[in-house]
């Protein structure tokens, strides 16, 4: 993994996740719940967020699909 790679890996949270992939929350959970997303890491009680880099990995997997 580049150095620039590390340095931009942040944790997402729900809302720029769903800006990023389009997905509403609903939709964005039952993918998870199904397998097929990045799944949330709990950062305190009530809040959940995402590793970047896997949200990063999981667009461009999608890309690649359409191709």
């Amino acid at each position: 993994m580049s150095e620039q790679v590390v340095a931009d890996r942040r944790i997402l949270r729900r809302a720029e996740v769903e800006a990023k992939t389009g997905f509403k929350r609903a939709h964005i959970y039952g993918l998870m719940k199904a397998g097929k997303f990045p799944k949330a890491l709990r950062l305190g009680i009530r809040a959940v967020g995402w590793d970047s880099a896997e949200i990063d990995a999981w667009i461009t997997e999608r890309l690649k699909e359409r191709v």
